[in-house]
Protein backbone atom coordinates (compact mmCIF):
# COMPACT_ATOMS: atom_id res chain seq x y z
CA UNK A 1 0.00 0.00 0.00
CA UNK A 2 2.90 2.11 1.27
CA UNK A 3 4.31 2.20 -2.76
CA UNK A 4 1.03 2.77 -4.39
CA UNK A 5 0.34 5.74 -1.90
CA UNK A 6 3.70 7.54 -1.82
CA UNK A 7 3.78 8.57 -5.70
CA UNK A 8 0.38 9.82 -5.09
CA UNK A 9 1.43 12.11 -2.16
CA UNK A 10 4.61 13.12 -3.26
CA UNK A 11 2.30 14.99 -6.24
CA UNK A 12 0.68 17.26 -3.31
CA UNK A 13 3.74 19.31 -3.03
CA UNK A 14 3.37 20.41 -5.97
CA UNK A 15 2.69 24.40 -5.76
CA UNK A 16 -0.16 24.26 -8.60
CA UNK A 17 -3.84 24.93 -8.22
CA UNK A 18 -6.69 23.56 -9.49
CA UNK A 19 -6.31 19.65 -10.47
CA UNK A 20 -3.06 18.00 -10.99
CA UNK A 21 -2.21 16.57 -14.70
CA UNK A 22 0.16 14.63 -14.69
CA UNK A 23 0.49 14.00 -18.49
CA UNK A 24 -2.60 14.82 -20.87
CA UNK A 25 -4.21 11.73 -19.89
CA UNK A 26 -4.10 10.84 -16.17
CA UNK A 27 -5.20 13.64 -13.73
CA UNK A 28 -5.43 14.23 -10.08
CA UNK A 29 -7.81 15.23 -7.33
CA UNK A 30 -8.77 15.51 -4.41
CA UNK A 31 -10.10 17.38 -0.71
CA UNK A 32 -9.21 17.55 2.83
CA UNK A 33 -11.94 18.78 5.60
CA UNK A 34 -12.66 19.59 9.22
CA UNK A 35 -15.03 21.09 11.44
CA UNK A 36 -16.50 22.00 15.06
CA UNK A 37 -19.81 21.25 15.93
CA UNK A 38 -21.78 22.52 18.91
CA UNK A 39 -25.23 21.78 20.30
CA UNK A 40 -27.11 24.69 21.61
CA UNK A 41 -29.54 23.00 23.76
CA UNK A 42 -28.13 19.65 25.04
CA UNK A 43 -24.78 18.62 26.19
CA UNK A 44 -22.29 18.33 24.40
CA UNK A 45 -20.26 16.35 27.01
CA UNK A 46 -19.66 12.94 25.34
CA UNK A 47 -18.44 11.26 28.56
CA UNK A 48 -21.42 12.43 30.93
CA UNK A 49 -24.63 11.40 28.73
CA UNK A 50 -22.88 11.22 25.82
CA UNK A 51 -23.23 14.12 22.85
CA UNK A 52 -26.38 14.16 20.76
CA UNK A 53 -26.00 14.79 16.95
CA UNK A 54 -28.54 14.31 14.40
CA UNK A 55 -28.59 10.64 13.16
CA UNK A 56 -27.61 11.80 9.49
CA UNK A 57 -23.69 11.12 8.20
CA UNK A 58 -21.32 12.00 9.08
CA UNK A 59 -21.11 15.92 10.69
CA UNK A 60 -22.08 14.03 13.74
CA UNK A 61 -19.23 14.38 16.51
CA UNK A 62 -18.66 17.14 19.08
CA UNK A 63 -16.56 19.09 19.46
CA UNK A 64 -13.14 19.47 17.09
CA UNK A 65 -13.01 16.99 13.95
CA UNK A 66 -11.67 15.34 11.13
CA UNK A 67 -14.04 14.93 7.74
CA UNK A 68 -11.92 13.26 5.40
CA UNK A 69 -8.95 13.40 3.21
CA UNK A 70 -10.35 12.53 -0.29
CA UNK A 71 -7.46 11.41 -3.24
CA UNK A 72 -8.92 10.45 -6.82
CA UNK A 73 -7.08 9.84 -9.72
CA UNK A 74 -8.56 9.26 -13.50
CA UNK A 75 -7.02 8.30 -16.84
CA UNK A 76 -8.94 8.19 -19.62
CA UNK A 77 -7.36 7.31 -23.11
CA UNK A 78 -9.41 7.31 -26.62
CA UNK A 79 -12.85 5.31 -25.50
CA UNK A 80 -11.32 3.71 -22.21
CA UNK A 81 -10.50 4.54 -18.76
CA UNK A 82 -10.36 4.54 -15.03
CA UNK A 83 -11.51 6.28 -11.50
CA UNK A 84 -10.33 5.24 -8.55
CA UNK A 85 -11.23 7.43 -5.33
CA UNK A 86 -9.50 6.91 -2.04
CA UNK A 87 -10.97 8.28 1.19
CA UNK A 88 -9.39 8.75 4.50
CA UNK A 89 -10.80 9.79 7.93
CA UNK A 90 -13.82 9.88 9.57
CA UNK A 91 -16.16 10.99 6.79
CA UNK A 92 -14.94 8.56 4.52
CA UNK A 93 -15.28 5.41 6.62
CA UNK A 94 -18.85 5.91 7.54
CA UNK A 95 -18.86 6.00 3.50
CA UNK A 96 -17.71 2.63 3.26
CA UNK A 97 -19.32 1.25 6.34
CA UNK A 98 -19.55 -2.33 4.88
CA UNK A 99 -16.20 -2.53 3.32
CA UNK A 100 -13.43 -4.12 5.99
CA UNK A 101 -10.05 -3.90 6.27
CA UNK A 102 -7.54 -2.32 3.67
CA UNK A 103 -11.11 -1.90 1.85
CA UNK A 104 -12.08 0.68 3.80
CA UNK A 105 -10.22 3.43 1.93
CA UNK A 106 -11.96 2.45 -1.40
CA UNK A 107 -14.53 4.98 -2.21
CA UNK A 108 -15.04 4.26 -6.10
CA UNK A 109 -12.96 1.97 -8.19
CA UNK A 110 -14.69 1.91 -11.77
CA UNK A 111 -13.56 1.44 -15.97
CA UNK A 112 -15.25 2.89 -18.28
CA UNK A 113 -15.03 2.00 -22.19
CA UNK A 114 -17.16 4.31 -24.39
CA UNK A 115 -18.19 2.40 -27.96
CA UNK A 116 -19.74 5.58 -29.52
CA UNK A 117 -20.22 9.28 -28.74
CA UNK A 118 -23.55 8.54 -26.95
CA UNK A 119 -23.07 5.30 -24.66
CA UNK A 120 -20.42 4.93 -21.75
CA UNK A 121 -20.33 1.13 -20.16
CA UNK A 122 -18.95 1.35 -16.90
CA UNK A 123 -17.90 -1.33 -14.10
CA UNK A 124 -17.07 -1.60 -10.82
CA UNK A 125 -17.72 0.51 -7.96
CA UNK A 126 -19.03 4.17 -7.92
CA UNK A 127 -21.00 6.70 -6.14
CA UNK A 128 -24.95 6.50 -6.18
CA UNK A 129 -26.84 8.39 -8.78
CA UNK A 130 -29.84 8.48 -6.40
CA UNK A 131 -30.36 12.14 -4.48
CA UNK A 132 -29.63 15.81 -4.51
CA UNK A 133 -26.22 15.08 -2.07
CA UNK A 134 -22.96 13.32 -2.03
CA UNK A 135 -20.65 12.04 0.10
CA UNK A 136 -18.00 14.83 -0.80
CA UNK A 137 -18.04 17.97 1.12
CA UNK A 138 -16.55 19.80 -2.00
CA UNK A 139 -19.80 19.48 -3.73
CA UNK A 140 -22.67 20.17 -1.37
CA UNK A 141 -23.24 23.35 -0.54
CA UNK A 142 -23.93 22.26 2.74
CA UNK A 143 -21.77 20.26 5.42
CA UNK A 144 -24.11 18.06 7.21
CA UNK A 145 -26.38 16.00 5.12
CA UNK A 146 -30.21 15.21 4.55
CA UNK A 147 -32.05 12.10 6.07
CA UNK A 148 -32.83 11.19 2.76
CA UNK A 149 -29.40 10.93 1.74
CA UNK A 150 -27.65 9.76 4.93
CA UNK A 151 -30.55 6.54 4.68
CA UNK A 152 -30.40 6.02 1.03
CA UNK A 153 -28.02 4.12 -1.14
CA UNK A 154 -23.73 5.64 -0.63
CA UNK A 155 -22.54 3.18 -3.34
CA UNK A 156 -23.00 0.16 -5.95
CA UNK A 157 -21.19 -2.18 -7.33
CA UNK A 158 -22.09 -3.30 -11.05
CA UNK A 159 -22.55 -2.55 -14.62
CA UNK A 160 -24.39 0.33 -15.96
CA UNK A 161 -24.87 2.15 -19.34
CA UNK A 162 -25.36 5.66 -19.71
CA UNK A 163 -26.91 6.88 -23.15
CA UNK A 164 -27.19 10.39 -24.52
CA UNK A 165 -30.77 10.57 -26.15
CA UNK A 166 -29.69 14.26 -27.45
CA UNK A 167 -31.36 17.29 -26.97
CA UNK A 168 -30.63 17.22 -23.31
CA UNK A 169 -32.28 13.93 -22.46
CA UNK A 170 -30.49 11.13 -21.01
CA UNK A 171 -31.31 7.25 -19.87
CA UNK A 172 -29.22 5.23 -17.87
CA UNK A 173 -29.82 1.53 -16.22
CA UNK A 174 -27.92 -1.04 -14.65
CA UNK A 175 -27.36 -4.09 -12.32
CA UNK A 176 -26.13 -3.99 -9.02
CA UNK A 177 -25.20 -5.79 -5.76
CA UNK A 178 -27.31 -4.85 -2.95
CA UNK A 179 -27.11 -1.35 -2.10
CA UNK A 180 -23.60 -0.82 -0.20
CA UNK A 181 -22.20 -4.10 0.01
CA UNK A 182 -19.66 -3.00 -2.75
CA UNK A 183 -16.95 -5.65 -1.88
CA UNK A 184 -18.87 -8.99 -3.26
CA UNK A 185 -22.48 -10.11 -3.51
CA UNK A 186 -23.03 -11.65 -0.15
CA UNK A 187 -26.49 -13.70 -1.23
CA UNK A 188 -26.98 -13.39 -4.82
CA UNK A 189 -29.67 -11.05 -4.82
CA UNK A 190 -28.99 -8.38 -7.16
CA UNK A 191 -30.39 -4.36 -7.41
CA UNK A 192 -31.51 -2.78 -10.62
CA UNK A 193 -31.43 1.10 -11.00
CA UNK A 194 -32.59 3.53 -13.47
CA UNK A 195 -32.67 7.11 -14.48
CA UNK A 196 -34.31 9.35 -16.53
CA UNK A 197 -32.81 12.74 -17.22
CA UNK A 198 -32.80 15.98 -18.59
CA UNK A 199 -30.21 18.71 -18.92
CA UNK A 200 -30.93 22.30 -19.67
CA UNK A 201 -29.10 25.66 -19.88
CA UNK A 202 -31.29 26.64 -16.48
CA UNK A 203 -31.27 23.53 -14.46
CA UNK A 204 -31.94 19.87 -14.86
CA UNK A 205 -34.07 16.71 -13.95
CA UNK A 206 -33.36 13.45 -12.87
CA UNK A 207 -36.07 10.51 -12.08
CA UNK A 208 -34.31 7.82 -10.22
CA UNK A 209 -35.41 4.12 -8.89
CA UNK A 210 -34.07 1.49 -7.55
CA UNK A 211 -35.16 -1.82 -7.33
CA UNK A 212 -35.43 -5.44 -6.64
CA UNK A 213 -38.24 -8.00 -5.27
CA UNK A 214 -38.10 -6.47 -1.67
CA UNK A 215 -37.27 -3.02 -1.98
CA UNK A 216 -38.11 -0.15 -4.29
CA UNK A 217 -37.18 3.64 -4.16
CA UNK A 218 -38.01 6.02 -6.64
CA UNK A 219 -36.71 9.34 -6.05
CA UNK A 220 -36.72 13.06 -7.89
CA UNK A 221 -33.98 15.06 -7.82
CA UNK A 222 -34.22 18.91 -9.76
CA UNK A 223 -31.97 21.77 -9.95
CA UNK A 224 -33.36 25.11 -11.42
CA UNK A 225 -31.20 28.86 -11.76
CA UNK A 226 -33.45 31.41 -11.13
CA UNK A 227 -31.13 34.07 -11.94
CA UNK A 228 -27.52 34.65 -12.18
CA UNK A 229 -26.94 34.93 -7.75
CA UNK A 230 -30.14 32.64 -7.13
CA UNK A 231 -30.86 29.13 -7.25
CA UNK A 232 -33.09 26.51 -6.48
CA UNK A 233 -33.18 22.51 -5.80
CA UNK A 234 -35.54 19.66 -5.38
CA UNK A 235 -35.15 15.95 -3.67
CA UNK A 236 -38.41 13.86 -2.91
CA UNK A 237 -37.72 10.10 -2.38
CA UNK A 238 -39.64 7.21 -0.85
CA UNK A 239 -37.77 3.68 -0.42
CA UNK A 240 -41.00 0.95 0.20
CA UNK A 241 -42.05 0.44 3.73
CA UNK A 242 -38.80 2.51 5.06
CA UNK A 243 -38.79 6.08 4.78
CA UNK A 244 -39.97 9.07 2.45
CA UNK A 245 -38.99 12.32 2.52
CA UNK A 246 -38.54 15.83 0.79
CA UNK A 247 -36.26 18.72 0.62
CA UNK A 248 -36.26 22.28 -0.66
CA UNK A 249 -32.55 24.17 -1.62
CA UNK A 250 -32.06 27.68 -2.06
CA UNK A 251 -29.09 29.42 -2.37
CA UNK A 252 -27.96 33.18 -2.82
CA UNK A 253 -25.07 34.53 -3.90
CA UNK A 254 -24.20 37.90 -2.35
CA UNK A 255 -20.70 38.55 -3.37
CA UNK A 256 -17.40 36.50 -5.24
CA UNK A 257 -16.65 34.92 -2.39
CA UNK A 258 -20.20 34.46 -0.37
CA UNK A 259 -23.38 33.36 -0.37
CA UNK A 260 -25.72 31.99 1.85
CA UNK A 261 -28.45 28.95 1.96
CA UNK A 262 -31.42 27.25 3.46
CA UNK A 263 -32.10 23.69 3.26
CA UNK A 264 -35.49 23.08 4.49
CA UNK A 265 -36.52 19.06 4.87
CA UNK A 266 -39.06 16.51 6.08
CA UNK A 267 -38.32 13.31 6.94
CA UNK A 268 -40.96 10.47 7.91
CA UNK A 269 -39.61 6.99 9.14
CA UNK A 270 -41.56 4.38 8.14
CA UNK A 271 -40.90 1.03 9.11
CA UNK A 272 -36.72 1.51 9.38
CA UNK A 273 -36.29 2.44 12.67
CA UNK A 274 -33.71 5.60 11.99
CA UNK A 275 -36.00 7.90 14.32
CA UNK A 276 -36.27 6.02 18.03
CA UNK A 277 -38.87 6.44 20.36
CA UNK A 278 -39.28 6.45 24.09
CA UNK A 279 -42.84 6.34 23.59
CA UNK A 280 -45.26 3.20 24.67
CA UNK A 281 -45.88 1.39 22.64
CA UNK A 282 -43.01 1.89 19.96
CA UNK A 283 -43.92 3.68 16.90
CA UNK A 284 -42.96 3.32 12.85
CA UNK A 285 -44.00 6.46 11.91
CA UNK A 286 -41.83 9.24 13.52
CA UNK A 287 -41.11 11.70 11.41
CA UNK A 288 -38.45 14.88 11.73
CA UNK A 289 -38.46 18.49 10.26
CA UNK A 290 -34.71 19.59 10.09
CA UNK A 291 -34.01 23.72 8.68
CA UNK A 292 -30.32 24.30 7.54
CA UNK A 293 -28.91 27.70 7.48
CA UNK A 294 -25.47 27.93 5.79
CA UNK A 295 -22.91 30.43 4.41
CA UNK A 296 -20.38 29.72 2.25
CA UNK A 297 -17.25 31.80 2.39
CA UNK A 298 -14.59 31.27 -0.84
CA UNK A 299 -11.15 31.84 0.20
CA UNK A 300 -9.53 30.35 -3.11
CA UNK A 301 -9.57 26.93 -2.93
CA UNK A 302 -10.38 27.00 0.94
CA UNK A 303 -14.43 27.03 1.24
CA UNK A 304 -15.59 28.00 5.04
CA UNK A 305 -19.13 27.33 5.60
CA UNK A 306 -20.58 28.33 8.88
CA UNK A 307 -23.91 25.80 10.19
CA UNK A 308 -27.23 26.32 11.94
CA UNK A 309 -29.11 23.59 12.20
CA UNK A 310 -32.52 22.89 13.99
CA UNK A 311 -33.98 18.98 14.05
CA UNK A 312 -37.59 18.76 15.36
CA UNK A 313 -38.69 15.60 15.70
CA UNK A 314 -41.91 14.08 16.34
CA UNK A 315 -44.29 14.35 19.84
CA UNK A 316 -43.04 10.78 20.89
CA UNK A 317 -39.08 11.82 20.13
CA UNK A 318 -37.47 12.94 23.28
CA UNK A 319 -34.32 14.36 23.78
CA UNK A 320 -32.26 14.85 26.90
CA UNK A 321 -31.73 18.68 27.62
CA UNK A 322 -27.99 19.77 29.40
CA UNK A 323 -29.37 22.61 31.21
CA UNK A 324 -32.15 20.87 33.00
CA UNK A 325 -33.82 17.26 34.16
CA UNK A 326 -36.69 17.84 30.92
CA UNK A 327 -36.35 16.40 27.97
CA UNK A 328 -37.43 18.02 24.41
CA UNK A 329 -38.36 17.32 21.24
CA UNK A 330 -36.04 19.36 19.04
CA UNK A 331 -32.08 19.70 19.02
CA UNK A 332 -30.24 23.02 17.97
CA UNK A 333 -26.52 23.38 16.99
CA UNK A 334 -23.86 25.43 15.41
CA UNK A 335 -20.90 23.54 12.70
CA UNK A 336 -18.02 25.68 11.13
CA UNK A 337 -16.82 23.32 8.31
CA UNK A 338 -13.23 24.09 6.39
CA UNK A 339 -13.21 22.87 2.97
CA UNK A 340 -9.99 22.62 1.00
CA UNK A 341 -9.92 21.14 -2.39
CA UNK A 342 -7.44 20.89 -5.15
Amino acid sequence: MKNVLLPMLLCLSIPVFGQIKIDSFFTLTGSADTYFRYNLNSTNDATNGGSLAPVTSFANLPGFAMGMFNLIAKYEKGKTGFVTDLVFGPRGRDAVFNSPGSLNIVNQAYAFYKPTDKLTLTMGKFNTFVGYEVISPVLNYHYSTSYMFSFGPFNHTGLKGNYDLGKGFGVMAGVFNPTDYTDSNPNNTYYFGGQLSYVFDQGSVYLNTLLNKDYKQFDLTSSFKVSNTMNLGLNATTASDFFSGIALYTNLTMTESFSAGIRAEYFKDNGIGILDSDAEPATTSNHVFDITLSGNITLGQLRIIPEYRIDMYSDNLVLPDATSLLRKDNLSSLLVAAVYSF
